[in-house]
């Protein structure tokens, strides 16, 4: 079964649709997507740094990592190919769980079988909001596992988003 996305960084949601999708099948691919991206306020973390932390976090929160491929994918500017462009990339699978309209849509016309996560808490389980909580000074280790919290403070991963954020125009 595929699980695809940005995991900017991966938090407690993407853990939840993990736990949930083990009920439907023995192994996960976690593709990694637009790997290509790093050092941006919507992509700070290398693929490299997302791998190492879903690794770290499954590891954490106790996962056979024998159940797990974790696959780092760039991204591609051709919707109508994604699919058969993933299936060149990835071990085979027969199932995609995404809550994402386009991802849905483009597995459903390749006829993939489809899993729809439940929202596990939404409002507070987003890479976006993390990061906005990162760049405004809140609280956000609560959010992610602490494997990942501890990977974002080594890697100085605060001050990457600060720095990306910035501009040089002048007002």
């Amino acid at each position: 079964m595929l699980f695809p996305g940005r995991f900017q960084p991966l938090h407690y949601g993407h853990i939840e649709v993990i736990k949930w999708m083990l009920n439907f099948g023995d192994e996960i691919i976690i593709a990694i997507g637009s790997t290509q991206k790093s050092h941006m306020v919507d992509n700070p973390f290398t693929a490299g740094e997302r791998m190492v932390m879903i690794r770290e976090a499954l590891k954490e929160e106790g996962f056979d990592l024998s159940k797990f491929y974790i696959v780092p994918v760039p991204d591609i500017e051709y919707n109508s190919i994604w699919i058969s462009y993933l299936e060149s990339l990835l071990p085979p699978f027969d199932a995609v769980c995404s809550r994402n309209p386009l991802v849905i849509r483009l597995a459903k016309e390749e006829r993939y079988d489809v899993l729809v996560p439940p929202f596990f808490l939404r409002s507070e389980y987003s890479g976006k909001k993390i990061r906005k909580k990162m760049l405004s000074g809140e609280k956000w280790e609560s959010y992610v596992p602490p494997s990942v919290a501890r990977i974002i403070k080594q890697i100085s991963g605060i001050q990457r988003l600060i720095d990306s954020s910035l501009s040089d125009e002048l007002e």
